[in-house]
């Protein structure tokens, strides 16, 4: 089982590349994948979007290649998206556009990071409009990390007790669904039914 968490952050130094961090750790040390990698959007890693990465352009190519293979091998994924005024990064819809079967019928958890009490525009923004052609499938659970700079932090003092206890124990539980639906899943895609040159976009 290899499990890729992407983390949307442009920051280069972000709280969500620390709750993916946290994610990782998780996935390894409970056994729920042999393998956890992250791919970071952190200083904006991939130009925006033009039309000629859908024409064999040989810088697209050489760029995508190593992630394309990357997530192609992946069974699934964790897609973490901090609010930035109310919106999930502009970097991280970029990413959603660059892909079509790499993501294909793969499960995905949708975690979003806030500093206060927000986090819920990303996931629905996220959940209605970056899956369309790319196919990627949204779980029905979700994670909004609140406050997360007092939350799943190394140093237990940097903790608020109760909150980090629950983001723990959440974040497992939902992990433990995510890794269900990928086997799940896996069955759908060696099916042959999703297979198809004539309908290759979504509606």
């Amino acid at each position: 089982m290899k499990i890729t968490i992407i983390s949307g952050s442009h920051r280069a130094k972000s709280q969500s590349e620390k709750v993916a961090r946290y994610i990782q750790s998780t996935l390894l040390n409970k056994e729920l994948a042999d393998q956890a990698e992250i791919y970071s959007l952190a200083n904006n890693p991939l130009p925006l979007w033009d039309e000629a990465i859908w024409q064999g352009d040989e810088q697209w190519q050489a760029r995508l290649s190593p992630i394309s293979q990357q997530l192609d091998e992946s069974d699934a994924f964790v897609v973490i998206a901090p609010e930035y005024h109310g919106q999930a990064p502009a970097g991280l819809k970029n990413f959603f556009l660059m892909w079509k079967t790499e993501l294909s019928h793969k499960p995905a958890l949708l975690v979003s990071v806030s500093s206060v009490d927000g986090g819920a525009y990303p996931i629905a923004e996220l959940r209605m409009s970056s899956y369309k052609n790319n196919r990627l499938c949204y779980i029905p659970e979700q994670v909004i990390v609140r406050h997360v700079e007092s939350v799943l932090n190394d140093n237990p003092d940097d903790n608020n007790p109760e909150t980090d206890h629950y983001f723990r124990q959440r974040i497992t539980w939902t992990l433990g669904i995510l890794k269900q639906y990928a086997l799940a899943l896996t069955a759908v895609r060696e099916s042959g039914a999703t297979q198809t040159d004539k309908f290759t976009n979504g509606m």
